[in-house]
């Protein structure tokens, strides 16, 4: 199953998934769904957690739901944006390039050839749609599944946050097949690594939280060598300190 934020949502890539057989679930953009769809939606009777189901055919549904918290966000959202307009049109910095449906510019209009001012109409339309989040199926799953499974979105947007900044992991442009691959590769790898040292602080309630314990290891040394007569190897740890003696006999339990 594919689930996907509303950048994916276009003709083509829809037309992709389904020609693969993947199921999906993606956001929706419902204000630019049609206006049958808008009306059904903005008719009903919305309160915390109440979600509806709107059958858009090609065995294509859209689901809507409604939160209490997202219409507070999505008003005080509003407002910023409205006072910020406002603070720039006293101020004269609105010009004609600045009409367009970017963010809150949607809220523009021109008057006259040369004077803006603010369409507070459209600006209050706007609130009925305050706290209304769509997201585009093909699946048989009930709305609050297909609900639940997208909100695992966040899971993997914290993955890109933590490669990005803990692990230093920065895009790196490669043209060949097998570059590319390698750098995937080593990327997940150190991912992986991360989130095993994460499960396995949190097993042994360490007070050492992933960030202290993956700085500790950049300066512990292990010596190896060889003993000239017997041919042995052998291997000391040199001295640590004691956060990292302590993450060492958590690592040595588990590994």
């Amino acid at each position: 199953m594919i689930i996907a934020d509303a950048g994916l949502l276009n003709k083509d890539n829809i037309s992709m998934l389904e020609a693969n057989d993947y199921q999906y679930i993606l956001g929706a953009r419902i204000k630019n769904e049609t206006q049958k769809v808008k009306d059904r939606i903005l008719e009903e009777q919305w309160q915390d957690g109440y979600s509806i189901s709107i059958k858009k055919g090609k065995g294509q549904r859209i689901v809507v739901s409604y939160s209490d918290k997202r219409a507070a966000k999505d008003r005080h959202n509003r407002e910023r944006g409205l006072k910020r307009l406002e603070k720039s049109l006293k101020r004269g910095r609105l010009t004609k390039a600045n009409i367009n449906n970017r963010g809150y510019n949607k809220y523009l209009k021109l008057t006259s050839e040369v004077q803006i001012e603010i369409d507070y109409d459209k600006y209050n339309a706007d609130q009925r749609w305050d706290g209304l989040k769509g997201y585009i199926t093909n699946t048989s799953l009930r709305a609050k599944q297909i609900i639940d499974n997208y909100n695992n979105l966040w899971l993997i947007e914290k993955a890109f946050r933590i490669s990005k900044t803990d692990l230093k992991i920065r895009p790196i442009y490669h043209r060949l097949r097998h570059r590319i691959e390698g750098h995937i590769c080593i990327s997940f790898t150190a991912y992986s690594i991360y989130k095993e040292l994460e499960r396995v602080l949190k097993a042994e309630q360490s007070y050492l939280s992933v960030k202290r314990a993956s700085e500790l290891t950049h300066n512990m040394y292990q010596l190896n060598f060889t003993l000239p007569e017997s041919k042995h190897e052998k291997s000391i740890l040199l001295r640590m300190s004691r956060e990292q003696a302590d993450l060492y006999q958590i690592i040595l339990k588990y590994y």
